[in-house]
């Protein structure tokens, strides 16, 4: 099954908006550029997702390129007294194409839930965005190895009363929480095995075998320049989701030359 690459960079809390156009300026004089998206089809997709605040100064400067433009979070509720929220539409508005939802981070430190990741997933959906659903386990249950367990247990969560024709807009990151921000990576095979997990396990949720064979997995992890051409070699590896590389230019190219 071919499978389209997803390379995704998010930029979490850095770059101000003056900084973003900068790398958004670098990141096209890095790889051609094209004004449709018919010279993009044998690419691999490329998606940035920088702070709220720079995503209107990025997807100006992102217009006509190839490049895609995401938001690193979103709130279940349409409107309403969620002061500090972002709301789909409102994302939507704006010209943001993916969200992202349940990144470690925001499960780690802002307390998400695989409930909240699912109530933020079905309202991005509705909106009409696609979805990068974060899962993966940390140190302690790797350690315990109970990592199929939390995959499976995250996976159902985040996907509970999501239909097959709404898991086209839906992509999977597997982002092993001792490997985010750590330098740490997991093996290729390590990294081919959670990936294979996932698939089989959305081959058993959902009547339609389309729904495996068509969802892009991506790692996350620091993936970086130096080792993605390996993770991305690997059958059920469809991208990256790239943290401290995807701040800069040249490394993010590499990655993306890697996909191709």
């Amino acid at each position: 099954m071919s499978r389209r690459k997803l390379i995704a960079g998010n930029w979490k809390m850095n770059k101000s908006a003056a900084e973003g156009i900068a790398l958004i300026s670098e990141i096209k004089a890095q790889f051609s550029s094209c004004a449709s998206n018919e010279c993009c089809s044998k690419t691999p997709e490329v998606l940035v997702c920088p702070p709220f605040t720079t995503l209107a100064a990025v997807l100006a400067e992102a217009k006509d390129s190839c490049l895609k433009v995401g938001a690193q979070n979103v709130h279940w509720a349409e409107k309403g007294a969620y002061t500090g929220e972002i709301s789909a539409a409102m994302l939507k508005e704006l010209g943001v194409e993916y969200v992202l939802v349940g990144h470690s981070e925001r499960r780690q430190y802002f307390g998400e839930t695989d409930e909240t990741v699912n109530q933020r997933c079905k309202a991005a959906l509705a909106a009409g965005l696609s979805v990068i659903i974060c899962v993966g386990e940390t140190e302690t249950e790797r350690v315990k190895q109970v990592t199929n367990a939390v995959l499976e247990r995250q996976v159902r969560w985040a996907l509970a009363d999501i239909s097959t024709e709404q898991m086209q807009n839906v992509v999977i990151a597997y982002e092993p929480v001792w490997a985010i921000g750590t330098g740490k990576t997991a093996s290729d095979a390590d990294a081919q095995a959670a990936h294979k997990f996932i698939r089989d396990l959305l081959r058993e949720m959902f009547a339609c075998p389309s729904v495996a064979d068509n969802t892009r997995l991506l790692y996350g992890g620091s993936m970086n320049a130096a080792n993605a051409a390996g993770l991305l070699a690997q059958a059920d590896i469809d991208g990256g989701l790239i943290g401290g590389a995807a701040l800069k230019a040249a490394d993010f190219a590499t990655i993306i030359c890697a996909a191709k």
